[in-house]
C-alpha cells in the first residue's frame, strides 16, 4: 500500500518556524500560522506543530502557537513538546489541537502515554521518536530535543510505547533531518515492521521525488502510512 498521508511537520522556537540540519544551524523561516496555512493551501493532509525547545527548556508546549495555528486550520492539526502530564495533553487539545505528540517525557515515563490514550483515545496520542544511526548502523532514542542519546534500542522503545498505548509513531532520523538527501530507509523499514501503529516517517524530504521510494520500493513492506516534509518555503518550489 503506497502513502497515503502528507503531513507538513513545523518545528517552532520562540514563535517562529524554524529548520536546521540535524537539529542544529536553525534558521527562520516565518510565522507558524501562515505556514500551516500555505502548506494546506499546497494539499497537505495534516500539520504537526512541535515546540521544539519546551523539553530543554523544561515547560510546556506555548499554547498560543496551537491556538494562532488552528484557527487557520480545516485540516488536522498535531501538537506537541514539553508534554509531561494529562493537564498538558489537555490544554493542547483545547487550544485547538487534535492530537498530541508525546517525546522526552513518554521515554521517562511510558505511563504518560497509557493516561493521555485512556482519557482521549490511542488515536489521540501521536508518539514522537527522533532516532540517531551510528557507525555499527544501531538506531537508538534521542531526547530533549536530539540533545540527549538514551541509549536505548529503537525497535524495544516502538514495542514497549505500542504496549502502553500510543496510536502511531512520527519517526525522525538525525541523520538525515535537514539535509534533503531522502528518507532513511532502513530504520524505517525496522519499525514499520516491528508495528501495527501507523508510522510517519521523517527527516531528509525536500524535493517532489524523495516519497516515491515508498511506491517504488518493494522491500519497504509494510508501507509507512505518511510522511512529512518541512522547511520548504514557497521560494524552495
Amino acid at each position: 500500500m503506497a502513502c497515503k498521508r502528507i503531513i507538513a511537520c513545523l518545528d517552532v522556537m520562540n514563535g517562529r518556524t524554524v529548520k536546521g540540519t540535524r537539529f542544529t544551524n536553525l534558521k527562520d523561516l516565518g510565522d507558524p500560522a501562515a505556514m500551516a496555512l500555505y502548506y494546506q493551501e499546497q494539499g497537505a493532509d495534516e500539520i504537526t506543530l512541535l515546540d521544539i525547545t519546551a523539553s530543554p527548556e523544561n515547560r510546556a508546549t506555548r499554547t498560543e502557537w496551537v491556538r494562532n495555528t488552528a484557527k487557520k486550520l480545516s485540516i488536522p492539526l498535531t501538537a506537541g513538546g514539553g508534554v509531561k502530564t494529562l493537564e498538558d495533553a489537555a490544554e493542547i487539545l483545547d487550544a485547538g489541537a487534535d492530537k498530541v505528540t508525546v517525546n522526552t517525557q513518554a521515554v521517562k515515563n511510558p505511563g504518560l502515554i497509557t493516561q493521555i490514550a485512556n482519557r482521549y483515545g490511542s488515536q489521540c496520542c501521536t508518539l514522537a521518536i527522533d532516532t540517531r544511526e551510528n557507525s555499527s548502523k544501531e538506531n537508538t532514542v534521542l531526547i530533549n530535543g536530539g540533545r540527549t542519546d538514551t541509549k536505548i534500542e529503537l525497535i524495544s522503545w516502538i514495542r514497549t510505547a505500542q504496549n502502553a498505548g500510543a496510536g502511531e509513531i512520527l519517526l525522525t532520523s538525525w541523520n538525515r533531518d535537514g539535509t534533503k538527501k531522502g528518507f532513511h530507509i532502513a530504520p524505517t523499514k525496522r519499525a514499520a515492521e516491528a508495528t501495527t501503529l501507523p508510522l510517519i516517517a521523517s527527516g531528509g524530504a525536500g524535493c517532489p521525488g524523495t516519497h516515491r521510494v515508498f511506491t517504488k520500493r518493494r522491500q519497504l513492506q509494510p508501507w509507512p502510512r505518511a510522511y512529512c516534509t518541512g522547511g520548504n518555503t514557497p521560494s524552495d518550489r
